[in-house]
């Protein structure tokens, strides 16, 4: 089965979120119309896709999806540390 993970932003570009699934098109559909009450994307409208790529597998996307969300992670943290200078 083949996987993506996809970045999405809202209309104003301030915020971005990034994800995995073996359904693209439902996914983003999903988001479009907020399906999940408590959803990150929800709260701040991110229904906007600006990036995907597909996998083979979606094992191998939920790798990747952890990969970039580490990263921006350890990104925040510096930035974080260096606000507090």
């Amino acid at each position: 089965m083949k996987g993506y993970i996809y970045i999405t932003t809202n209309k104003n570009k301030t915020v971005i979120y990034v994800g995995a699934t073996d359904d693209i098109k439902r996914r983003m559909n999903e988001h479009k119309n907020r399906i999940y009450p408590n959803a990150f994307t929800k709260k701040y409208n991110c229904d906007i896709l600006v990036y995907f790529e597909e996998f083979e597998n979606v094992e191998d996307a939920f790798k990747r999806e952890l990969k970039l969300k580490a990263g921006n992670r350890k990104k925040k943290g510096r930035v974080n540390k260096l606000n507090e200078s």
